[in-house]
């Protein structure tokens, strides 16, 4: 007797095994297919509404919890539960969260093919703290000028209450009942600095193919951001890339430290490939005793010089790294930190190509990630060391860091 076919819009019983990269839980539908249901936890028996139905696998949507697992916790966020894309992990339990990453990334090395020097233990870290922890937010703002956090795979808002990853006051006023109203349309960035400044700014989207957002108002703070790493004080705009976890960047800064320093570099040039303000550039200087080159897109990042980088030798480049990492001179040592979508074969090929002795590279998604390891196996680069830092709680995001050498 064959199974009753599966069709798009059916309720289907799934006991959740594990976790997928996405953040989504995997189970079996009664004819074999693998489901992935999001917001469902390792425990949890559930009914899931298929959505895409393929000959392998399903694509399903959360329909109700039957039986909660023992992971599974009261949701810690209300925008969440009103069907915000911002806490899909609100409702399991924070102390299963990083272990449960790390089981994430390890899948995606193996299903990669990485190739890991035999002994590495991967460093877990979760930056306290894991609610609260958000110190800079775009909203979108709706039809009638509510600002608010965008569905789960939509463009609709959800403006009547504000994500609980948020910083303390860093949405009062401006999202929830009685908030300031915005022009339809427009982007809001909040920002709570180093300093316990807020900063509000109106912006509209760059057009494709220009890298720019229109400031359309500053309507609370300067504007300017002032951040604190140690005894330095970074300054720009809220517009630029800054480290959302109000930890993250002395806890990256630590590792690219603590892992370039303490080697005999040939060559007395660091390069910062996707640098932003410089972040790492100190670190970097330390290391090779000498001059880093910092290169990065965003004309926010890069327009003006860091004062609290005076005492190193830097040079800034507004440029594309790919278009330019082949003709930078050769490096001792490199930081690599790409968007989501990685640094990519040819960023890779640049880099190992000049043969510097260390390379740091950062990933925020562990698919990327594992595939840009795999090209610096290619290259004749292994693993030395690796971290994985859960510096967005309560989501399924996460940060690996890898210190990569010569093989």
């Amino acid at each position: 007797m064959t199974e009753p076919t599966i069709s798009r819009g059916d309720i289907l019983e799934v006991r959740i095994d594990r976790m997928a990269h996405g953040g989504e839980g995997i189970g079996q539908a009664p004819d074999g297919r693998v489901v992935f249901v999001p917001r469902a936890f390792p425990g949890d028996v559930v009914k899931a509404k298929a959505g895409r139905v393929k000959k392998s696998f399903i694509k399903a949507d959360l329909d109700s919890v039957v039986t909660p697992g023992a992971l599974r916790v009261p949701s810690s966020c209300p925008a969440a539960e009103q069907g915000a894309g911002c806490c899909d992990f609100a409702e399991l339990d924070p102390a299963a969260e990083t272990g449960i990453k790390a089981e994430i990334l390890a899948e995606q090395l193996r299903r990669t093919g990485v190739k890991t020097r035999e002994g590495l233990e991967i460093e877990q870290h979760t930056l306290e703290p894991v609610r609260g922890w958000r110190t800079r937010v775009r909203w979108g703002v709706d039809k009638q000028g509510r600002a608010g956090t965008r569905e789960r795979r939509s463009n609709e808002l959800v403006t009547a209450a504000a994500c609980t990853q948020l910083a303390p006051g860093l949405a009062d006023g401006l999202v929830g009942e009685g908030a300031r109203r915005f022009i339809p349309g427009a982007e809001v960035i909040a920002v709570v600095d180093g300093a316990g400044d807020r900063h509000v700014v109106e912006t509209r989207k760059a057009p494709r193919g220009r890298r720019v957002e229109t400031i359309r108002e500053v309507v609370e703070g300067s504007g300017q951001v002032q951040e604190h790493v140690g005894s330095r004080t970074f300054s720009f705009p809220a517009t630029a890339f800054w480290q959302a976890h109000s930890q993250a960047p002395a806890a990256y800064t630590q590792l690219v430290t603590e892992w370039l320093g303490q080697r005999e570099y040939q060559e007395r040039t660091a390069w910062d490939l996707y640098g932003g303000v410089g972040l790492f550039v100190p670190a970097l200087a330390a290391a090779v005793q000498g001059k880093v080159i910092s290169v990065d897109y965003s004309p926010a990042a890069t327009a003006a010089e860091q004062p609290c980088l005076a005492d190193c030798d830097v040079e800034l480049k507004s440029a594309k790294v790919e278009q330019v990492a082949a003709q930078l001179p050769k490096p001792g040592a490199v930081v690599l930190d790409p968007p989501r979508t990685g640094a990519g074969k040819d960023v890779i090929r640049s880099v190992a190509a000049a043969a510097p002795q260390a390379v740091v590279h950062v990933g925020c998604d562990p698919a990327t990630f594992a595939r840009d390891l795999h090209y610096w196996d290619e290259h004749g680069y292994g693993i030395e060391k690796m971290a994985l830092i859960n510096a967005f709680p309560g989501t399924h995001h996460f940060e690996t860091i890898a210190l990569i050498t010569p093989a």
